[in-house]
């Protein structure tokens, strides 16, 4: 069990349905002519009751709480979830899932035999190994000590066991590992755009902390914990304190996030959501509601990442593009202001940029940007029927792909595009794209783009949360 220290969680949220959770703000100190907050409070406070009380102070916690003056009083005035603690610092409390909305689904079988600690395959995966940024999921337990979590509950330290399914904690089963490696293979995805390394191998210490501004390698945990000793009193599904990833300083005291299995279940699809739900906290973004809901539950087979993702089978960055949308904040924007940059492409956009690939070969990549395109050069020795297959990730995928296929003189031969959809709440369809076409010996293309389905205000999504990893391959047929 690991024992590093000092951290602090947020929230998943869910309106009516529950992404159960409790999301919070960090801010400065109040001004020692004033009364103190925690006297003008008193002890947690529902928003619209709060609002009552602060109004006279309410510029000094939007600072705090890092939101305009306008979107705490809006907040606090028609977010039934809303609530300030006595510091004035920002967070929700939303229900826990029900027992039919826990009930996990079950993950396709990588381990192959049980292991008595935290090691092996499972717990030695990294999404972009050498980053200086660093998501770590930790399943294996963990001590909470110095942090804002013991003082809110007087506890300390707080020892969280590991996940556990079987009766069994710290020695995981061949289908505890196959959950911890689909939930790292689905919160991977949801940060692919991003310059981090999403990793279950515990990362050493200062690869989390950040102890001033000139530090800049630094990250967040998101502890897996199926203990009672906050979730019992906040009944939510996480917690997780807004826009602490790149505090320099008290960055321990406010880590780290949680994730509550006894809110939303022990199946790899709902801890996976709620991960990047929190995670999304850490790096500085609010919850994606309406007018009615405070987190909001998506539409057709598609759901924001900072809303209620459990229920369709893509769920992606949002700027507010639905319908009634609350929250028109640019996540890609904000979490770049939190210490995440895009990744470098590694890819040409032309086909003067082409990169290399051969038939028969395979080529993996990540569209980061919206604006983003990857063109590969391929020479065709003997004519016959290629088939060409971009495809995205397999477990989680948020890319949606066009692909074409072009002949040397840069003019498309043939495209694919299909339909995207959901087989059910964990898989999506027609994300990736296959194309058939008689070709020549000669050059040609493969590009791959990203694209949208249908109308963001009805049942589809737009291409700004189209981004993710892929592979690519060209083979006779």
């Amino acid at each position: 069990m690991d024992r590093k220290f000092r951290r602090t969680g947020a929230l998943v949220g869910a309106g009516a349905v529950v992404f159960g959770a409790l999301a919070v703000a960090t801010g400065n100190q109040a001004d020692a002519q004033q009364t103190p907050l925690d006297q003008l409070l008193g002890q947690p406070t529902p928003g619209r009751a709060a609002l009552g009380k602060v109004q006279s102070r309410l510029g000094e916690l939007a600072q705090r709480n890092g939101l305009t003056e306008q979107k705490l009083r809006e907040t606090l005035a028609t977010d039934k979830t809303s609530w300030l603690d006595p510091q004035g610092r920002l967070f929700f409390r939303e229900p826990v899932l029900t027992p039919a909305q826990k009930a996990p689904e079950a993950s396709p079988h990588w381990a192959t035999k049980a292991v008595a600690a935290a090691d092996g395959p499972a717990f030695e995966l990294h999404s972009k190994a050498g980053s200086n940024r660093v998501i770590y999921l930790d399943f294996d337990g963990h001590t909470i000590t110095g942090t804002a979590w013991n003082s809110s509950k007087g506890v300390d330290p707080v020892n969280v066991t590991p996940y556990d399914t079987d009766g069994t904690p710290g020695t995981f089963s061949t289908a505890e590992q196959d959950v911890v490696h689909e939930v790292w293979a689905r919160v991977a995805e949801d940060y692919a755009p991003f310059d981090v390394d999403v990793t279950t191998q515990q990362p050493a210490p200062d690869a989390i902390n950040r102890t001033d501004a000139n530090d800049q390698q630094y990250g967040t945990r998101v502890v897996i914990d199926p203990t009672g000793w906050y979730q019992t009193d906040c009944g939510c599904g996480g917690v997780a304190y807004i826009g602490v990833y790149d505090n320099a300083g008290q960055h321990d005291y406010y880590q780290p996030a949680l994730v509550f299995t006894k809110g939303v279940g022990t199946g790899a699809k709902n801890l996976a959501e709620a991960a990047s739900h929190e995670a999304g906290h850490n790096v500085g973004l609010n919850h994606d509601g309406t007018a009615s809901v405070g987190y909001y539950e998506g539409h057709g087979s598609w759901a924001p990442i900072m809303g209620v993702g459990y229920y369709r089978g893509i769920s992606q960055w949002s700027k507010g593009e639905y319908s009634g949308a609350n929250n028109t904040e640019d996540d890609y924007n904000v979490i770049g202001t939190h210490g995440l940059s895009l990744r470098t492409d590694e890819v040409g956009d032309s086909t003067g940029a082409a990169a290399a690939l051969a038939v028969g070969a395979t080529a993996t990549g990540v569209i980061a940007a919206e604006s983003d395109v990857d063109v590969y050069k391929i020479t065709i020795g003997a004519a016959g029927n290629y088939t060409a297959t971009a495809s995205a990730a397999v477990l989680g995928g948020d890319l949606d792909i066009k692909f074409d296929l072009l002949n040397s003189a840069g003019t498309v031969v043939t495209s694919a595009n299909p339909d995207s959809g959901q087989s059910d709440a964990g898989t999506p369809t027609g994300l990736s794209a296959t194309a058939t076409s008689n070709l020549q010996p000669g050059t040609y293309y493969l590009r791959v783009d990203n694209t949208g389905y249908g109308d963001p205000l009805n049942t589809g999504y737009s291409t700004y949360g189209s981004r993710g990893a892929y592979s690519l391959a060209i083979n006779p047929s």
